[in-house]
């Protein structure tokens, strides 16, 4: 289906039967974005699916927050993965994926043009190896995932240049951090969800600037702070009532907030005073003709969640990195990026990048490709570093290159099972079960429901840790005081759902550091009731 790039029209989803726009400046966008090969435009189909079930097929390929011990697939050592134990993939340990020890273009191999596109790129799929983590250039950090440049730090996904700092998601630029949910340029703190330039902050949602305070909403600039809503600059409050330093400092103990009970009665107060305050209308900060949540320094971007700063000519976009310009339908995309369509963790510079997943560091006119790190004019590539003039892997000329890429998209356009050309790749294809990708946190389905959806599912368990002992959450001392250094050695059961979980020696310093009470909530327990803090995508009038 060719586009005529000026005819708004209404479309009905082909999935969930919802009828959505497809407007004028969409036409413009994806005229501008198709790729031109050989001095041809090839015109990008407008979509069949609605935007949210567009944003749900990209997120059922990213999983950045389960991970697995099995067996790298070239040394044959025990490694940690994002890959749980499946023969259907192979995967090698990242520092020897980055290494110089293979070659992806071995992999290659002739397009056939009696089969779908997609059946083919899912071969090489199952195929070329995949790298254990997407973590390059961290440092003592062995369960991160999706993180850069990370020092010293157990389980924090989605985040950048991070340090000392445990069970984050989506942290940037911080240190001494614990159980947080995006935060940029914090130190020392706990608990903090949308926080930005904060020190010694536990339990502050939507602030920014605030240190030595406690249970924050919508606040700025505040310091010696408790259970305090939409304040800017004040110092020595509780509730929104100014005390003296003395009266803050003798009613703050009074809550013995290095307590387990006294926390929980602390969060309480917080919860339930919450819901009685005023709120922001958006956490949207210096935008202009922007719509959506948490869009900071950009302009003319809509329906999109998350941007930081930045970002320009952006619509449907889910988490956009720092300056990305001309996007649309994308999932933690940009850093200097540019004409960026249907695509899953790709940016790092370069532009005109189409339905890919994980393509970064300087890549150009990349289109249907998965993990094609620094690649330039390549199509169809999995896991291949640094390759230009490629297809499914195969090395071409410059010449043999634009005369072949066009009788694919020709052939993808008439494919026997459906259209490809214009369509992300069916999540059928994701090496990652439905359960653990992005898709469950942010669209979550029961088992059946992913399968009767076309999506996969996975039924893996990891084998329970050795322990020498496993204790009820219930039955942990009250303070971090009383906890003794064999809690190391335990298995603490989660409260809420009884699965297990450990406390690592670095994690256990920071609550003693802290005088916080160990958490009696498993991880994934606790990142869930931080999302729940977060203001939604959808708005309302």
């Amino acid at each position: 289906m060719e586009n005529s790039f000026s005819t708004p029209m209404s479309k009905t989803c082909r999935t969930c039967q919802t009828v959505f726009e497809v407007t004028e400046s969409d036409l413009a966008f994806l005229k501008k974005v198709s790729p031109i090969i050989a001095g041809k435009r090839y015109d990008i189909p407008t979509p069949t699916l609605c935007p949210e079930c567009r944003l749900q097929r990209r997120m059922a390929w990213r999983n950045d927050r389960n991970l697995y011990s099995r067996t790298c697939d070239f040394s044959g050592e025990k490694i940690i993965s994002m890959f749980r134990p499946d023969p259907k993939v192979k995967v090698y340990k990242s520092d020897i994926w980055w290494g110089d020890g293979y070659d992806a273009r071995t992999f290659g191999r002739d397009y056939d043009f009696s089969r779908s596109f997609f059946e083919q790129l899912n071969e090489l799929i199952q195929t070329v190896p995949w790298p254990s983590l997407a973590a390059p250039d961290c440092e003592n950090s062995p369960y991160v995932n999706y993180a850069y440049k990370n020092q010293n730090c157990h389980l924090c996904f989605a985040g950048n240049f991070l340090q000392d700092s445990y069970y984050c998601y989506n942290g940037e630029n911080s240190r001494d951090c614990c159980d947080c949910l995006f935060i940029n340029d914090c130190e020392n703190c706990y608990e903090l969800v949308h926080c930005e330039n904060c020190y010694n902050t536990k339990f502050a949602v939507n602030s920014k600037n605030c240190s030595e305070s406690w249970f924050l909403q919508d606040c700025r600039s505040l310091k010696n702070c408790l259970l305090c809503f939409n304040l800017e600059h004040q110092e020595y409050h509780i509730l929104n009532q100014p005390y003296s330093k003395e009266e803050y400092q003798r009613k703050l103990k009074e809550y013995r907030l290095d307590t387990h009970q006294g926390l929980e009665r602390a969060k309480k107060i917080f919860l339930d005073q919450r819901q009685t305050h005023e709120r922001r209308p958006d956490q949207n900060f210096m935008t202009e003709d922007c719509s959506g949540e948490y869009l900071n320094q950009s302009k003319n971007c809509q329906q999109c969640y998350i941007l930081q700063k930045q970002g320009e000519d952006c619509k449907y976009a889910f988490n956009g990195f720092p300056r990305i310009k001309d996007a649309m339908d994308i999932f933690f995309c940009g850093e200097d990026a540019e004409l960026i369509y249907e695509s899953v963790a790709t940016g790092g510079t370069g532009q005109r990048l189409l339905f890919n997943n994980g393509v970064v560091l300087g890549v150009e006119n990349v289109l249907y490709s998965i993990w094609a790190v620094g690649c330039k004019d390549c199509f169809g590539c999995v896991n291949l570093r640094k390759g230009q003039y490629c297809i499914l892997n195969k090395q071409y000329s410059k010449t043999e290159y634009e005369k072949l890429v066009p009788k694919i998209i020709e052939h993808m356009k008439n494919s026997s099972a459906s259209a490809e050309w214009g369509e992300f790749p069916d999540a059928k294809y994701s090496p990652f079960g439905y359960n653990e990708t992005s898709a469950q946190e942010n669209f979550p389905l029961e088992k059946e429901q992913a399968q009767k959806q076309g999506f996969n599912w996975s039924d893996y368990q990891s084998p329970l840790p050795k322990v020498e002992k496993t204790l009820p959450a219930s039955r942990l001392p009250e303070a971090v005081k009383d906890i003794p250094d064999d809690v190391l050695n335990w298995a603490i059961l989660c409260e809420e759902t009884q699965r297990p979980y450990k406390i690592v020696a670095q994690e256990l310093r920071f609550y003693r550091k802290h005088q916080l009470p160990l958490p009696r909530r498993h991880p994934d327990v606790r990142h869930n009731e931080r999302l729940k803090l977060r203001n939604p995508r959808t708005k309302w009038k």
